[in-house]
């Protein structure tokens, strides 16, 4: 009866891998919605449509972009969470969803550890700390001495999470009392900064980068260790006086726990190839991020290292989401 029983046990064993590589060869045979928990037009779009074009290309099926922006991205994350988990739904996650909001609110919808599945990191996205040109300030010196010459006076534009945390770190770093004007998303915050209705902002490289080289905003100050080749002439916030400063935001793609490991690694194979070419590489710093990669493992083990050094800054500032 043990015999039976383990070769019973071995059969299914042996099926269920038949069945898990037979998937991975025939895997897309139809379109792969990719959900991106945000508003057109931020990064993490840019970045979630430029490889929707690409997988569809290298896997003869359309991968397309379906936008489900609300509540710091945790709408369209617990709608990830929720999904089938056989390969056709997938988002581009960002250091926000996956490692900040857990701590900011009070519920999120998911667990973001327990309800995905890594793919791959795809890149790194520098904020940017920018103004109005008619804004006097042209440092991020500058504005730590007007902030702290007319307190809660200057207004500073949040349109995501990062953009909350980068305020939140200089605050912490440089005792300026700006004062936050939270938005939905980057387009209304912009606009409202374009035309000097709020007089700074924080956003991402990829939203900010085409309005500074129209005329409409000047940058004051970049969120990486050093001077990134993503803004030429920028310095960073920690070269100006703020050692140590640094904030990068990250995209990377998941998929609902569950979906086969067959699957993952497929994808993961595939993103990879795009990564590693060069017009992917010029494509994506023109677009604002430096590539990344990787695989399933290190974005998991990253995304640890990331909660354990943003969930302090959050708990000791008393940030809420909520």
């Amino acid at each position: 009866m043990k015999l039976k029983a383990m070769a019973g046990a071995a059969g299914l064993l042996v099926g269920l891998l038949c069945s898990v590589a037979a998937t991975a060869q025939t895997y897309p045979t139809k379109t792969v919605k990719i959900i991106v928990p945000y508003q057109a037009g931020q990064g993490t779009d840019v970045a979630a449509r430029y490889f929707a074009e690409q997988l569809s290309k290298a896997l003869g099926q359309i991968f397309y972009v379906d936008n489900k922006p609300g509540a710091g991205g945790n709408i369209g994350t617990e709608a990830t969470a929720r999904s089938a988990p056989d390969g056709y739904t997938l988002m581009m996650g960002t250091n926000a969803t996956q490692t900040m909001n857990e701590f900011l609110y009070s519920s999120v919808g998911y667990d973001s550890v327990k309800d995905f599945a890594p793919i791959v990191l795809v890149g790194m996205l520098p904020m940017v700390i920018a103004a109005n040109p008619s804004f006097p300030a042209n440092s991020v010196a500058e504005l730590v001495a007007a902030a702290k010459a007319q307190p809660d006076k200057i207004d500073i534009a949040l349109p995501s999470t990062s953009a909350r945390i980068v305020f939140e770190l200089l605050k912490d770093r440089t005792g300026a009392p700006l004062f936050a004007v939270p938005y939905k998303g980057s387009a209304t915050a912009m606009t409202e900064v374009v035309g000097g209705q709020v007089q700074t902002i924080t956003d991402t490289v990829t939203a900010i980068r085409g309005h500074v080289t129209a005329g409409k905003l000047k940058p004051l100050g970049i969120t990486t260790l050093k001077s990134s080749e993503l803004l030429p002439g920028v310095k960073s916030v920690a070269e100006q006086g703020v050692p140590g400063f640094e904030m990068t935001g990250w995209n990377a793609f998941y998929a609902p726990a569950g979906t086969p490991r067959a699957i993952v690694d497929l994808l993961n194979a595939e993103v990879t190839k795009i990564l590693v070419q060069r017009e992917t590489r010029q494509r994506l710093l023109q677009l604002g991020f430096e590539p990344a990669g990787g695989t399933p493992e290190s974005l998991a083990k990253f995304e640890g290292q990331e909660r354990l050094k943003w969930a302090p800054l959050i708990k000791a500032a008393g940030l809420k989401g909520d």
